[in-house]
């Protein structure tokens, strides 16, 4: 199951440039389990065909209030009372003002008007349209109304500017629409610290020790946290991964770098899921300069780095994670009971589909009362899904 599954979005697309994207938004939205109906205003008609989207969501598509897209007694209210979430994107300056103004003199206006869903509204439209104060004054009404923007982001425009104004990447918006979807979770008002990806430590300025993590395990946990309701603070080492929309995002280097930022970000936190590949040492003395290649080897003299787990509080639920080779489970148990933690996830990197970079993961979850949860080959989304039951269910208890 996907936050989206079985859920019904109204999408809401405008005038702009932009709309074009609208159609990998719906393909994206349905792909992902979710009924989708889609609205389009006068204006985006210029743009795209109702033909496009009835072809992507296999449903009746929506363009005008006085004629009637199906059977349905008051089609017009209709979309808003079943909606599970209003999502316009794009949304263009001439939208965004009949919004603020409470207008419903076309049917995207008025299903906003109509729906108690949430709201999810990504702009689109030229820099200066989207600076103008009208604009601006519009867009915090809005949001003082609990509507939720995603963008715009900065970029090349359709007028060949650059600025603020384009519409914002497919995941992001998704992202919001989840986030908005599962203010209601099972972790809704809690805290969560995730950590992830590959700390490097310093050989000198050119040259680090690091390790092979992706960051993904610890990517799809904050998403998944967030998707349940919690606030997240993401502790991120290195990676190429984009943050989730809605999490928090705290990138450090080194591992001191690390345990700074995990334990300021705990204060007041409910739960630690530590994901990431945290380095085990680190050279006793980095160089100030660039070390030269000689004619004898270099000797590098390694010291151990902080134990950040250890440091956190006993009154957090405390999950580890054990990437092993060997005696997986063996040596995760030992780490479960050294570092005092709730749960620890033991993973073999050395799998092909479930090392680094893989997209799934096989995990076997272990509990401090001698528990042992196998879980299949899953998508490591679904994975941080199932330890997050378990968290929720942890938390729960010590309420």
């Amino acid at each position: 199951m996907t936050p989206l599954q079985g859920r019904n979005i109204v999408l809401g697309v405008t005038g702009s440039i932009a709309a074009y994207k609208a159609a990998d938004l719906t393909s994206k939205l349905v792909q992902a389990g979710a009924v989708v109906d889609v609205i389009l205003t006068p204006s985006a008609r210029e743009f795209v065909t109702p033909f496009t989207f009835r072809s992507l969501t296999g449903r009746p598509v929506y363009t005008d209030m006085f004629k009637p897209a199906t059977d349905e007694r008051e089609e017009h209210v209709g979309l808003a009372r079943r909606a599970d979430a209003v999502l316009i994107a794009p949304a263009t300056a001439t939208t965004i003002a009949r919004l603020a103004h409470g207008l419903a003199d076309e049917l995207v206006s008025l299903t906003v008007l109509a729906t108690t869903a949430p709201v999810v509204v990504a702009p689109a439209m030229d820099a200066q349209m989207w600076e103008a104060a009208a604009t601006q004054a519009n867009v915090a009404t809005l949001r003082e109304r609990g509507v939720t923007f995603v963008g715009p982001e900065e970029g090349r425009l359709a007028s060949g500017h650059a600025g603020l104004g384009r519409l914002a990447e497919t995941e992001a918006i998704l992202g919001a629409v989840k986030m908005v979807l599962g203010r209601g979770g099972d972790l809704a008002g809690r805290r969560i610290v995730v950590s992830a990806g590959g700390t490097r430590e310093a050989i000198d300025p050119v040259r680090y020790i690091g390790n092979r993590s992706s960051g993904k395990q610890g990517f799809a946990l904050a998403e998944a946290a967030r998707d349940r309701g919690a606030r997240v603070t993401l502790v991120a080492a290195p990676t190429a991964l984009a943050a989730p929309y809605g999490v928090e995002l705290v990138q450090v280097e080194s591992v001191a770098a690390m345990r700074d930022a995990v334990l300021s970000a705990c204060a007041g936190a409910g739960a630690l899921l530590m994901a990431a590949a945290v380095s085990d040492f680190r050279p006793a003395a980095a160089g100030e300069q660039k070390i030269k290649k000689g004619e004898a080897g270099l000797l590098l003299e390694l010291a151990q780095t902080d134990d950040i787990l250890s440091e956190v509080p006993d009154t957090l639920v405390k999950v580890g994670f054990a990437a092993e080779t060997e005696d997986l489970l063996a040596n995760a148990a030992k780490k479960l009971a050294a570092k005092r933690l709730d749960l620890i996830c033991a993973n073999d990197v050395s799998a092909a589909d479930a090392g680094f970079g893989a997209d799934t993961n096989r995990v076997t979850i272990l509990d401090r009362a001698g528990g042992r949860q196998e879980l299949p080959l899953l998508s490591k989304y679904e994975v941080a899904q199932r330890v997050l039951d378990r968290v929720a269910a942890l938390l729960s208890q010590r309420r």
